[in-house]
């Protein structure tokens, strides 16, 4: 049985690394979780900062906190959740992980990117303490750097845009304009000029650099993935957390058109049950495999460290089938996969 209730305010209030649709105070939300028969802690104390959108957003975080609560249950464990703000800065960063670690929680998952620094930075200083880090590879001897083959997954993709599009004209939204996003765009755009270089491919950006609001503005989504229908697209690929919301509620309102979900199998994920018709494909990064292994490791007394890649071999990412629109075009897309692991096909990360 599982019980929620709020921590206290003082001791998170400067830690905000929350990126979060529901902040607590002026910086990050905050929730204790148990999980187990019990409920009464003697298991696993896990420490999770997720990123921007935090719980809720059905894909990136979401894939992570089902990793969690999937370990949480079977290891009789508790869970504290840090949600990050898209104004967090480094020091905020740094204050919610050490606060964590203070607490005396091990595991720490830090979910994106933007906590690279500071997981080394912490980890260092709690040589003890386990640290995993999503999408991010760091060099602190106890940390486990969980990271994925996002553009291979992405090519797939772009294969199916191409098979599916009548328009000959596809779109691309990144939620921030920053490496990782790029290899999305790299691989989709690859894929879809492998298959039909007639095709024309529109990528845009919600945010750049710091600014990370990209992933967490659903209404930013809406408007780019409008544009884009406006100009003739009639499929739209978002690799832009929450904000991807907004792009598949858009082309849920063109008929025709069709939007291609990311991190979660967006089609099964009750918030977006009414749109899900127009859920073409989603390109499923399991992050929850990666995160429930490393609590796993953690729990078991050996754990993970250095780069472990989820790759398109070992079915890190894949091309989810939900809804059964692109099973007339599975056998290329079958063949297309297996090019790209037995090494015929290597997908760019950059465009």
């Amino acid at each position: 049985m599982r019980r929620v209730a709020k921590l206290s305010a003082a001791c998170i209030a400067t830690a905000a690394l929350a990126l979060s649709a529901t902040a607590c105070g002026s910086t990050s939300s905050e929730n204790d979780k148990s999980s187990g028969s019990s409920g009464d802690g003697k298991g696993v104390k896990i420490g999770l900062a997720f990123d921007v959108g935090g719980r809720g957003d059905h894909s990136f975080n979401d894939s992570a906190a089902r990793g969690t609560d999937k370990a949480s249950k079977e290891f009789d464990g508790s869970v504290k959740e840090l949600t990050a703000k898209s104004s967090d800065t480094e020091a905020d960063r740094e204050q919610r992980l050490s606060d964590l670690a203070d607490a005396g929680y091990n595991p720490i998952v830090a979910v994106g990117y933007a906590y690279a620094t500071s997981v080394d930075k912490v980890a260092a200083k709690y040589p003890k303490t386990s640290f995993g880090i999503v999408d991010s590879v760091v060099k602190a001897k106890n940390a486990d750097s969980i990271t994925f083959t996002e553009e291979q997954g992405s090519y797939l993709a772009g294969v199916a845009a191409a098979l599916k599009t009548k328009t000959k004209h596809v779109g691309f939204i990144g939620g921030v304009d920053v490496p990782l996003i790029k290899k999305f765009q790299a691989g989709y755009a690859q894929g879809v000029k492998d298959t039909d270089p007639k095709i024309k491919v529109d990528v845009q950006y919600l945010s750049h650099g710091s600014d990370t609001s990209g992933f967490a503005s659903p209404d930013k989504g809406k408007e780019a993935a409008q544009g884009m229908l406006d100009n003739g697209a009639d499929i739209v690929y978002s690799a832009a957390g929450s904000s991807g919301n907004g792009a598949i509620e858009a082309v849920n309102g063109k008929k025709g058109a069709w939007a291609i979900g990311v991190d979660s199998d967006q089609y099964n994920i009750p918030g977006l049950a009414k749109y899900k018709s127009s859920i073409l494909t989603s390109v499923v990064k399991n992050v929850d495999v990666g995160v429930y292994d490393f609590i796993k490791s953690v729990h078991d007394g050996k754990p993970l460290t250095g780069n472990n890649v989820y790759s398109l071999a070992k079915n890190g990412v894949s091309l989810a089938t939900s809804g059964g629109f692109i099973n007339d075009i599975q056998p290329k897309l079958d063949a297309a996969k297996k090019k790209i692991v037995d090494g015929s096909v290597k997908v760019k990360t950059t465009p």
